[in-house]
């Protein structure tokens, strides 16, 4: 726990710095369905300033957002200079559900990775701060961690019947996320790979990844909490 402990006080830190910066911070998450995506983020969130992030659960779109191009919510979701938006999915739904479970057609999401690079592309030019994570389990731990919620009470809300036909699915869901790494893993907007069957060896690489980006772009170094005097 002591690793865990000084990658938050130091991602508070930063956190301070995106502030005086003026620098907006935009973190996306995707991986498999139990993957740990809201444990990771819970544990990025716990010692931030609340005033300074936001966080988004993306799932279908709804009312306005239903109604025009799929980038759109997201535009308006970005965050102002200083602040830190984190989207638990994201605009890769486009070359991922969508593809997969048909709800866009083949020349929209094959057209859906430029699309998402330039604005990708975009952001980055304007100044933003941009990780990618995509946290990866097997079939098998995924399985495991099914189960688990299945059995625990507090923890049955998390399971749907969409999680179990999504599983059903792995095969076609696997082709998609290779391709999506491949083609949208670029100079200015990489993605970061996660080895997520141990929740705390992915907890600690998330963070030290947000640590390490965040003292680069923001030409600051954080304090090591726990050195030793």
């Amino acid at each position: 726990m002591r690793e865990l402990a000084r990658r938050q006080i130091q991602v508070r830190e930063l956190g301070y710095q995106v502030y005086v910066q003026k620098r907006p911070v935009v973190i996306s998450f995707e991986g498999w369905d139990a993957a740990g995506k809201g444990g990771a983020i819970k544990r990025i969130t716990e010692r931030l300033d609340p005033r300074g992030y936001v966080v988004y659960p993306i799932s279908a779109p709804q009312g306005e957002d239903k109604t025009r191009h799929y980038l759109y919510r997201f535009w308006r979701r970005l965050p102002e200079r200083g602040s830190i938006a984190i989207f638990d999915r994201s605009w890769y739904g486009r070359v991922l559900v969508e593809r997969v479970e048909g709800f866009a057609p083949e020349d929209a999401w094959k057209r859906g990775f430029k699309e998402i690079n330039a604005f990708e592309r975009q952001l980055c030019e304007f100044g933003v701060i941009l990780l990618k994570f995509w946290i990866h389990i097997s079939r098998d731990e995924q399985l495991r961690r099914f189960e688990q919620r299945q059995a625990i009470g507090y923890k049955a809300w998390k399971l749907t019947e969409e999680d179990w036909r999504n599983r059903q699915k792995w095969g076609a869901y696997e082709d998609a996320v290779e391709e999506m790494l491949v083609k949208t893993s670029t100079t200015g907007a990489p993605w970061f790979l996660v080895e997520g069957n141990d929740k705390y060896w992915a907890r600690i690489k998330v963070l030290s990844k947000l640590v390490q980006t965040l003292s680069t772009e923001l030409n600051y170094k954080p304090a090591d909490p726990l050195r030793s005097k």
